[in-house]
């Protein structure tokens, strides 16, 4: 049991294996708190004051341990070794071909279905921190190496969450992970997102083919996906475009930077997105030492019983999550290399959401 002015901890119920479920709170100096499960290092909610200081929950969820883990639409899950996509679910590394969980139809998703988000993490405090730790062996999920991850979870006065996460490997193996929050700042969970002003701070995003694979570099200029000038969410889903049929809205990932660097750790952490919903006042702002962006409207979360019996419609939370490019472990040589840990090497992510009015 955990128990100090910044962080607190309770009992959450079982999961059908038997295995006992807490749930963690980050509390800061305004009232602001941030609710995070060890099952599978959930981010549950997020209770933030609007413009009136009235405290509102803005991430979508569930209500209990068992609906996390039956669900499949990853809310506020750490989703790894592999957040996102990888074609055909095989990658070939150091001349050897592996093959993986097939989870989206032939493709893998997210780690598969036994990934991180349905994983205990083991807990600790570490200065009001809260620092949670997974041990992933060799094989899960059809990747090499045995992987040790450690993300720590901060809740800063100015309403910012810090998420920083570490991992070694004693083998080679791709990683690339993210956190999943679905976000929706009105703090209602009847309504969507439509209303929300989004900003991105990228030039070019990836078009996606039939199964949200990546298939090409397409430039974001003068069509729905330049959020380079502040512009509503539900203006740009009804705009006529190819992609947003194919996805059911937005689904895609937004390169942030080229930047030659050999290792993400050098580089530095930079806001690279803005969401403001106007009629609470709330602005979430997102920033990141990753490379890759993917922005995704809810298109599935329509008829899921959410948290209090809610059932969301469609486009009812956004998410921004940083990470690597999808399916950039079968890009060419160099986008690949970028996304290999190899034993020795630390492999470092960096992600902040500042939730203020």
């Amino acid at each position: 049991m955990i128990n100090s002015a910044h962080l607190s901890s309770a009992s959450w119920g079982t999961l059908a294996s038997g295995d006992p479920v807490q749930l963690f709170t980050l509390r800061n100096a305004h009232g602001m708190k941030v609710a995070i499960s060890d099952l599978g290092a959930t981010l549950v909610s997020w209770h933030a004051p609007d413009r009136t200081g009235r405290l509102d929950d803005i991430l979508l969820g569930h209500d209990t341990p068992a609906e996390y883990f039956a669900a499949s639409t990853y809310m506020g899950a750490l989703v790894g070794r592999w957040a996102n996509r990888i074609a055909h679910a095989r990658f070939t590394l150091d001349g050897i071909e592996y093959t993986l969980d097939r989870n989206d139809g032939p493709n893998l998703l997210h780690g598969g279905a036994a990934g991180f988000h349905r994983a205990m993490w083991d807990v600790s405090e570490d200065n009001g921190a809260l620092v949670m730790r997974l041990e992933s062996a060799e094989g899960d999920a059809g990747f090499p190496g045995n992987v040790t991850v450690q993300v720590r979870y901060t809740l800063d006065d100015d309403g910012t969450l810090a998420i920083d996460y570490e991992a070694v490997s004693d083998a080679p193996t791709p990683l690339n992970l993210t956190s999943h929050p679905y976000f929706n700042l009105t703090g209602q969970p009847d309504t969507d997102i439509r209303g929300h002003v989004m900003t991105i701070e990228a030039d070019t995003f990836f078009e996606v083919d039939t199964e949200l694979i990546p298939s090409r570099r397409a430039e974001v200029a003068g069509n729905a996906f330049d959020f380079r000038q502040s512009a509503p969410v539900g203006a740009r889903l009804d705009w006529p475009h190819a992609q947003l049929a194919r996805a059911g809205g937005f689904d895609h990932c937004y390169v942030l930077d080229d930047m030659p660097a050999p290792e993400a750790t050098l580089r530095p952490v930079r806001q690279v997105a803005r969401v403001y919903e106007p009629g609470s006042g709330r602005e979430l702002t997102v920033s990141t030492n990753e490379r890759g962006l993917q922005f995704y409207t809810g298109n599935y979360v329509e008829g899921i019983v959410g948290r209090n019996g809610a059932v969301y419609r469609k486009h009812a939370g956004l998410c921004v999550e940083p990470g690597a490019f999808p399916n950039q472990i079968n890009m060419e040589e160099s986008e690949r290399e970028r996304v290999v840990l190899r034993p020795g090497e630390v492999y470092r992510q960096a992600t902040r959401y500042r939730v203020g009015v």
